[in-house]
């Protein structure tokens, strides 16, 4: 049995600060899929054929932004309000389009998600047109619609669009209360400001506001974060996320490091190592917990029944995602696909489209067999189905959680994790109980190297390999 630093962390007298080096990166995974191509013939097809899923999201990218925060290395677009509205007229056409197809109609989604980017860029005209083609997919009764975006130019009139044509959770980019620090991470308003607009907003009475915050960002001290958790307390908003900030590439902070550089502000150079990172992480759950509010993730909490982040926990455990827009990411018929993210290319496949069809519809006067209009095929990537991708969900969304339930799995599969769940248990990462592994305020501020660290032990122990081995062992 092979077991390595990486998958079990390491004994330390503090876990939380000391289990592994540092996150690197936002998500685990492991490879299982390949890339494959899809003729426009059997994409055509695969819009008339039902779904197989029983629980679905849609998934809507916005790929424009005003401005480039310091954290950030996937800037995609600057905010134009003419570039914006040619791609939502195209964006919201392909979803009327998508919404009448067999695919779409078979099965109800759960979830909506309009992420970017910032998609509170658009109008407010463009927000009742998005909310419009949202409601001709089949929803299922009180689905959550959520809206990303940031508070600036978030007006009241493009609030009351929003809520009117059925978003009803609306999840801010907050990062820090502190207006020096948000200054110096590329973040328009103050904190002020911040506090009213969200106490305003919050005193819907049915709409959830969610909001982020980032530790670890340049002139984050200890007391700013200390600060920043009580201002989410005094926002009124009901529900929160707590993201750490890692090392990307192409950041501008990362290009400052390089240059051995901190974008601070003018009262502080400060930023947080991995192991001051560890002690927010943790001086922010306890300080929710502390006020009852309800943990739903190692990094999401809520203050209230009406928070109940949905898409994030059902995106979670592999459900059909079916994704919208330039950068959009999700799967269909177990295929996971990634659209690309270069925005003429995204264009000129619709311009192409547009051409066939006009063709198309000409000869169709001879042809009766016309195919029915499906979603434009864009650029991007497709992979074929996870073998592992029932199992691969229970172990994120049971880890991301802070509780893996055991009974999910096969016996054999829980058999062949005990070494590794005893080692976490050693290095104070969880706690191996009878039916479940519970993971510690250290197992979940280290959730996703855990995660990294199971899938490792997988690859390294195949078990049918060490099933084969046990039964020579048992046979000689």
């Amino acid at each position: 049995m092979i077991l390595t630093p990486t998958m079990t962390g390491i004994a330390s007298p503090d876990p939380l600060q000391h289990a592994f080096k540092v996150k690197s990166a936002p998500h685990a995974g492991r490879s299982g899929s390949r890339p494959v191509f899809l003729k426009s013939e059997q994409w055509q097809q695969w819009w008339q054929q039902p779904s197989q899923a029983t629980e679905r999201a849609l998934y809507i990218h916005i790929p424009f932004c005003r401005k480039r925060c310091t954290f950030c290395n996937f800037f995609e677009n600057g905010t134009n309000p003419q570039r914006i509205n040619r791609y939502m007229q195209r964006l919201t056409e392909q979803l009327k389009i998508a919404a009448d197809t067999p695919l779409v109609q078979s099965q109800p989604f759960n979830t909506v998600y309009v992420g970017g980017g910032t998609p509170t860029d658009i109008s407010s005209d463009e927000v009742k047109l998005l909310g419009e083609a949202i409601s001709r997919f089949p929803l299922i009764e009180n689905a959550e619609v959520t809206l990303e975006g940031r508070l600036n130019g978030f007006d009241d009139d493009k609030w009351h669009n929003a809520t009117a044509n059925g978003f009803n959770r609306f999840s801010f980019g907050v990062q820090s209360f502190d207006t020096q620090v948000r200054q110096a991470a590329g973040r328009f308003d103050d904190k002020d400001f911040l506090l009213n607009r969200l106490n305003q907003l919050s005193q819907h009475p049915s709409a959830s506001i969610v909001i982020d915050l980032i530790f670890g960002l340049p002139g984050q001290t200890l007391d700013i974060w200390q600060q920043d958790l009580q201002a989410v307390i005094d926002s009124g908003v009901h529900g929160v996320d707590l993201y750490q900030l890692i090392g990307l590439s192409g950041t501008r902070i990362d290009h400052a490091r390089e240059k051995g550089k901190i974008l601070g502000t003018a009262l502080s150079e400060y930023q947080a190592d991995s192991q001051a990172r560890a002690n927010m992480y943790a001086s922010g759950a306890n300080h929710f917990e502390s006020q009852n509010w309800q943990r739903l993730s190692s990094c999401h909490w809520r203050r209230d029944s009406r928070e109940r982040s949905v898409y994030n926990s059902l995106a979670k455990s592999g459900i059909e995602i079916l994704p919208f827009g330039a950068g959009a990411g999700g799967s269909i018929h177990g295929h996971g696909c990634m659209n690309a993210r270069d925005l003429k290319q995204w264009h000129l496949a619709h311009d192409e489209a547009s051409t066939a069809l006009e063709t198309a519809s000409v000869q169709a006067v001879q042809a009766p067999s016309f195919p029915v209009q499906v979603p434009v095929q864009v650029p991007g990537m497709l992979m074929s189905p996870n073998p592992s991708a029932s199992l691969d969900a229970i172990f994120k969304r049971g880890l991301d959680g802070g509780r893996l339930e055991l009974n999910l799995l096969s016996s054999d599969m829980t058999q062949h994790l005990i070494p590794l769940f005893s080692a976490w248990q050693t290095n104070g990462l969880a706690t191996l109980h009878k039916n479940s592994l519970a993971l510690t305020l250290a197992g979940r501020f280290w959730n996703v190297n855990m995660q990294t660290g199971l899938f490792e032990y997988l690859a390294e122990n195949p078990i049918a390999a060490t099933q084969e081995t046990t039964s020579q062992s048992l046979a000689s």
